[in-house]
């Protein structure tokens, strides 16, 4: 018999670790070929472990809620026949052999008590934490206030995890002193004198125990009467809180709207639609002609393709547009068309209903979400005619296109005016007002309207 060793595998370059969301199978369980395993999440695309061999599942080395650096080996699985390959578990930390065995003992009891106590670290207003940092922070007892403190070297200021093992390892050689130290006590045999020892803990780990027991007494709990229902929100439902929340608090939001007369495109796309389908197998929708026109908008005003960190402006070279795309549990999510200035309509078309379609199906990457330089949202979808979407961050532009409606329009015709049917939408452009003023805004939505009004009703795709 051989062991298999199942690994994390790569998810796309951006990506280096993931959280184990829930295993599939269970140590005894027969496993195929490209059978899934387990389930991993990363920051919004869950996604499914295969295993690449058959065989029987004999060890799990992670539980639920770990997180997992890529290449990290999840389980181990026996095959048939082939050479054994051993599994090496992490080796532990040499024991410390102290004077008096007791006293430290004792000691090291209340250090843990003290790093198990201290309250779980969560990301800031002014700062994101990832699950790798927060793994390691609530390892080694480190406070909230501790880890907003520790000066960071990844992108907008992030603490990575070589600035957190830096602080741990300046940490325990110069713990901070609390203003009354812990003393710890050894037991001792009767008639002999208790050995009493000062130990210096750090400011977190003394505090901790209190501080836990403080906001244990102050919580409030939840109301609800007696035929209400309490839902948990689900995990994807508290990271859109959490970015919705903190886009609001990062970017001055200003909107601007225009109506924009859309019969032209209305009538093309009713006339070439059915050929489409017939020729490639997939339905033309509306959503590539205005991912083109937003495209054609960031290359004539590039301004609006840029994210902010700190004081300075970050110009985008390339022009990545979001997309705003239903799950099935209701939630949405943005999968981004990579250098969309790059597509003529066709290739807009077959990108658009690829990201759709497995957004649909849960079988995004984590790459096909990374890297939007600006967002497009359909809140006509929904019925509603305008809205005023939340800037994705760190983009500094969002726009959302409203419910395309047949109505009486006034028309302007060498004759004179007179009074007709027209399919007409609004188009809701929320911009980031610390970098983005109010003339470049208009000027960049009305740029949107007059591509589309201006549409070649002979254009073939």
């Amino acid at each position: 018999m051989a062991k298999f060793e199942l690994k994390l595998p790569k998810m796309g370059e951006s990506v280096a670790e993931a959280t184990i969301t829930s295993w599939l199978k269970d140590v005894g369980d027969t496993i195929e070929a490209d059978e899934a395993v387990l389930e991993i999440a990363t920051d919004k695309v869950d996604s499914e472990v295969p295993s690449e061999v058959d065989g029987v599942l004999v060890e799990k080395l992670f539980n639920v809620d770990d997180v997992v650096q890529v290449g990290q080996t999840l389980a181990v699985i026996e095959t048939e026949g082939g050479d054994t390959v051993e599994v090496k578990a992490t080796e532990p930390e040499p024991a410390v052999e102290p004077e008096a065995p007791k006293v430290v003992a004792e000691v090291a009891q209340t250090v843990v008590a003290a790093k198990t106590l201290v309250e779980p670290v969560i990301s800031s207003e002014d700062r994101f934490y990832s699950p790798l940092v927060k793994n390691i922070a609530k390892q080694e007892g480190i406070s909230q206030s501790e880890l907003d403190a520790i000066p960071g070297t990844g992108k907008d200021n992030r603490v990575t995890k070589n600035d957190i093992k830096a602080y741990i390892a300046s940490r325990g050689s110069a713990p901070v002193q609390t203003t009354q130290p812990v003393v710890a006590k050894a037991e001792a045999p009767k008639n002999e004198p208790v050995v009493e020892q000062k130990v210096n803990v750090t400011e977190t780990a003394a505090k901790a125990p209190v501080k836990q027991t403080e906001e244990k007494a102050i919580a409030k709990p939840i109301t609800a009467s007696g035929d209400d229902e309490i839902i948990e929100m689900s995990r994807m439902g508290k990271l859109i809180s959490k970015y919705m929340v903190d886009s609001i608090q990062t970017s001055a939001h200003v909107q601007s709207f225009i109506e924009a007369d859309v019969t032209t495109i209305w009538n093309w796309r009713k006339k070439v639609k059915d050929e489409f389908l017939k020729r490639e197998g997939e339905n033309l929708t509306f959503t590539p002609i205005f991912m083109e026109a937003v495209t054609k908008a960031l290359k004539e005003f590039p301004m609006m393709n840029i994210s902010v960190q700190g004081d300075s402006i970050i110009k985008k070279k390339a022009i990545n547009v979001g997309m705003a795309a239903a799950l099935p549990d209701g939630n949405l999510i943005v999968p981004v068309i990579k250098n969309a200035d790059q597509l003529n309509l066709f290739g807009m078309a077959k990108r658009v209903n690829d990201l759709a379609t497995r957004a649909r199906e849960n079988k995004l990457d984590p790459d096909d979400i990374q890297g939007g330089t600006y967002t497009v949202t359909n809140v006509g979808t929904f019925g509603s005619i305008m809205g005023t979407p939340i800037i994705n961050q760190p983009q500094v532009g969002i726009l959302a296109l409203g419910a395309i409606r047949k109505v009486p329009a006034v028309i302007e015709g060498p004759e004179g005016d007179y009074i007709g049917i027209r399919y007409r939408m609004f188009l809701s452009h929320s911009y980031d007002h610390r970098v983005v003023n109010g003339a470049l805004g208009g000027q960049f939505v009305k740029y949107v309207k007059d591509y589309l009004e201006a549409w070649d009703s002979s254009r073939e795709i």
